[in-house]
């Protein structure tokens, strides 16, 4: 869901004449969202072990001296279709690799520093209780 979904999601919430049976609507929605997102999630981290421990392998098979340690890379990119085609311009794929190098750096960069305790999220969601009208 995009934030500007989550906006008009929010914007629907405040309006008074809200009724329960549609706020019963977004929270069947919200609660599909968060299962397709957890699904999404759990197919990204299954990706990510597995071209890790392709990764890992190949390093440990160069340790050992195998005459092709990077079939293991090779053939987990080959099942994800992203596997180098001959021809295609080495200089891109490996701009590619530092752009995203630099942008993981510039997010866990990110992720260090403290939030301020006065954010805008913190006092939208920091409020009086409000209940539903019945």
């Amino acid at each position: 869901m995009t934030r500007s979904e989550y906006d008009d999601i929010r914007a629907f919430l405040a309006d008074p004449a809200t009724q329960a049976g549609d706020l019963l609507d977004v929270a069947r929605t919200l609660v599909e969202d968060l299962e397709q997102a957890r699904m999404r999630e759990a197919m990204l981290r299954t990706h990510y072990l597995r071209l890790l421990t392709a990764a890992r392998a190949t390093v440990a098979a160069e340790y050992a001296g195998a005459p092709d340690p990077l079939t293991f890379v090779r053939h987990e990119l080959d099942e994800r279709g992203q596997l180098p085609q001959p021809g295609e311009a080495v200089q891109r794929i490996l701009s590619d690799a530092q752009a995203a190098a630099a942008l993981l750096a510039c997010l866990a960069e990110q992720q260090t520093k403290p939030r301020p305790r006065d954010s805008m999220r913190l006092r939208r969601c920091v409020g009086p209780v409000r209940s539903l009208r019945r």
